[in-house]
């Protein structure tokens, strides 16, 4: 049985690193994914069209509490306590020992300053180590150049292209499919040194 399975997986964990940590989204949090929503440039970047209305974070709130196959987190800046993105592992798949990623640091002033790296690396130390997968995997907007370093740089291999496949200001892009194994990561990069609980 996979670790997400059992009911002390299945718990609020925080996930702590040197200058971040995650933490399990909260309520009070929304207040947060629907700013960043509003952001136009964000939102192309990561594939959302419209931004997210109250009601619409409500329910993608619940949707997290609901769903077994998803851990969904905020991440904090450890030293202030501000609140700079989210993060999560989607569609958990124990069977295949698969999932996808998704990593946003909302906050533009938190962008080039190594929080994602951390971020990442918190959250696949988790999905390798702690839930026991095999793969993850992300779709990355095709435009996104800096989004495809980042990916390629933390060791995800680009593995296929839906053509056309997202609809973004009157015009059609592709998105890159891209993965990482477990025997990858830990060749780049070994157990990830945090504490969670």
């Amino acid at each position: 049985m996979m670790g997400f399975d059992e009911k002390s997986e299945i718990e609020p964990r925080v996930l702590i690193g040197k200058r971040v940590c995650l933490r399990p989204l909260a309520k009070e949090d929304l207040v947060h994914l629907r700013k960043w929503s509003e952001d136009a440039e964000i939102r192309g970047l990561i594939g959302e069209v419209t931004p997210m209305s109250e009601a619409d974070s409500e329910k993608f709130l619940h949707k997290v509490y609901a769903d077994s196959n998803r851990r969904w987190f905020v991440v904090v800046i450890k030293n202030s306590n501000q609140v700079i993105g989210e993060a999560g592992l989607l569609r958990m798949d124990a069977a295949w020992r698969a999932t996808d990623v998704s990593v946003i640091i909302g906050e533009k002033k938190g962008w080039g300053k190594g929080y994602g790296t951390e971020t990442i690396l918190l959250l696949l130390d988790y999905a390798f180590r702690h839930l026991n997968f095999h793969r993850v995997a992300i779709g990355v907007v095709g435009f996104n150049d800096r989004a495809l370093r980042f990916w390629e740089k933390v060791g995800f291999r680009k593995e296929g292209i839906w053509r056309d496949g997202y609809y973004y200001d009157g015009k059609y892009y592709d998105f890159v499919m891209m993965s990482i194994l477990e025997d990858e990561f830990r060749e780049l990069h070994g157990g990830n040194d945090h504490n969670d609980r």
